[in-house]
């Protein structure tokens, strides 16, 4: 069974490589996607294993984790109370361990890192990959962020933009993990900032209290009401969110108390990870199906901007008015009733309006225009969300079929 289905989830991915590839990447070509903060997919995504992104305020563990999952220290490591982890990590299998520049990551062959090329070298020096020979990252790679600091230091230091960087990695996850330290509950505005980043992928996020060990259980009880507040207050959602408590790191357990809750609550978390690579399939497919309703949506609103231009005079005058009912969201309430869109397709407007303002709304393209084939570009991407995605997962055995 396992063979039967690992060979039919490689066939569904080849397949849904080639759909993106010949279906949704000529709109986002025709459309300018990666103008707006969206690299375009390659293959290295569509082959490497599942991603795992680790979140949280420096001093929370996050290191540590990657290493009591590892078994192991991997190379690049660093570990303290004080913030020692200032750049994006990737942990990924390799025969010879050793540390690999950011630069020469990009260009890796099979890895899935080379969109992170359009945030320039500021960003690419501080991203390096750690190979280490682990079986469990030959169906997982492991992102350990910089920790999220407070104040003004959280932004001084980089010469990037963290919230972008984490955008696209949680993009491309199958899991992210938020850590937070048992000692250290407070939310900053800038770890509150990451959090609002992350909640569109609401559906991946798993919460941890790490270092629940090093209190009683009555204290713990206290720490965990306080969180699911604080977190309350950042995350909206309806549901509650799911909370592990644990400890993880190489050493027993501290207290004999809580032991066993914990031990139940982090062989939880163990097990969703070791799901992950089963259900990579069904993941990417669910992300391809959202990419190409947003690239859908994004191209009717460029198709909506450039039919109100007028053919000859006051043509800047009407872009200033366009961008002015585009601020007040009349734009985006036009297209959602004329094309009936979900709300949750579209932009963030504030991002799509500094965005597009730079471009020249005459050369936007049309829906029926020469760049989308009179439309049939368009088609195609509706025909893959009916059809061929639909059949593609009624393929992959133990799932619920729709």
């Amino acid at each position: 069974m396992g063979d039967s289905y690992a060979v039919i989830s490689k066939e569904v991915m080849e397949e849904l490589k080639s759909l993106y590839m010949n279906t949704v990447l000529p709109v986002e070509e025709a459309c300018s996607y990666n103008t707006f903060g969206f690299s375009p997919l390659n293959a290295g995504e569509f082959d490497s294993p599942p991603l795992v992104l680790l979140v949280g305020p420096y001093s929370a563990g996050k290191t540590t984790f990657i290493e009591h999952l590892l078994g192991k220290k991997f190379p690049g490591e660093r570990v303290g109370p004080e913030p020692t982890t200032d750049k994006f990590c990737a942990v990924l299998h390799g025969e010879d361990e050793r540390v690999i520049p950011g630069n020469a990551l990009t260009v890796t062959p099979g890895t899935p890192f080379k969109g992170l090329q359009m945030f320039g070298n500021n960003f690419l020096t501080r991203f390096e990959g750690a190979q280490v020979n682990v079986d469990i990252l030959r169906n997982l790679t492991l992102i350990d962020s910089p920790g999220v600091l407070s104040g003004e230091k959280q932004t001084l230091g980089r010469s990037y933009s963290y919230d972008d960087v984490l955008n696209w990695f949680a993009e491309r996850s199958d899991m992210i993990i938020l850590l937070f330290d048992v000692q250290k509950l407070d939310i900053s505005d800038e770890m509150g900032s990451a959090i609002k980043v992350l909640q569109k992928y609401s559906d991946k996020i798993k919460v941890v209290l790490n270092k629940s060990d090093s209190i009683s259980h009555q204290q713990l009880m206290k720490v965990y009401g306080a969180l699911l507040w604080s977190l309350g207050k950042v995350i909206d959602t309806p549901e509650v969110t799911r909370v592990y408590i644990g400890s993880f790191w190489n050493e027993p357990l501290k207290n004999e108390d809580t032991a066993p809750l914990l031990e139940m609550e982090m062989a939880d978390l163990l097990r969703d990870l070791a799901a992950l690579p089963r259900m990579g399939s069904v993941r990417k497919i669910n992300d391809i199906v959202k990419r190409i309703r947003q690239v859908r949506t994004h191209a009717v609103i460029l198709d909506y901007l450039r039919n109100q231009m007028p053919a000859m005079f006051g043509k800047e005058k009407k872009k200033k008015e366009l961008l002015e009912e585009l601020e007040k969201g009349l734009v985006f309430r036009t297209v959602m009733k004329q094309y009936n869109i979900s709300v949750g397709d579209f932009p963030d407007l504030r991002k799509f309006k500094r965005d597009i303002e730079l471009l020249d709304f005459e050369n936007l393209p049309k829906l029926k225009g020469a760049r989308m084939l009179k439309g049939k570009r368009i088609q195609d991407m509706e025909d893959a969300l009916n059809t061929k995605i639909p059949a593609m997962l009624n393929r992959i055995p133990g799932i619920n079929k729709p």
